[in-house]
């Protein structure tokens, strides 16, 4: 799980989007991290609907899938293909069920 951009300089982390800076109301609702080739994410609840959860998860998905058909790695399609069999796959049998699952906020 190891991210390419990992480096032994320091933790890499992504800028806010600019338009955050100037919007009447912007908040963080989720950070994740790579961590010694585990994932360690910080959250809050952020909306009021957790079905907004899955619109959001999925947009983040699309936006991931548009990243590697940029950089040329494979197509947005081929890449939103393998997301969603990994994401069934994970979500039938969890990967990381060891209890040890938190919201950090």
């Amino acid at each position: 799980m190891l991210p390419m951009s990992a480096t032994k300089a320091g933790p890499r982390q992504l800028a806010i989007p600019p338009e955050a800076h100037n919007a009447k109301a912007a908040a963080e609702v989720l950070r994740a991290w790579v961590i010694d080739n585990g994932l360690q994410v910080s959250l809050q609840r952020g909306f009021d609907d957790p079905g907004v959860w899955g619109i959001l998860l999925t947009d983040i998905a699309r936006h991931a899938a548009r990243v590697f058909e940029t950089e040329g790695v494979c197509s947005e399609e081929h890449a939103l293909s393998a997301m969603k069999d990994m994401l069934d796959a994970e979500w039938d049998k969890p990967t990381d069920d060891d209890g040890s699952l938190q919201a950090v906020q």
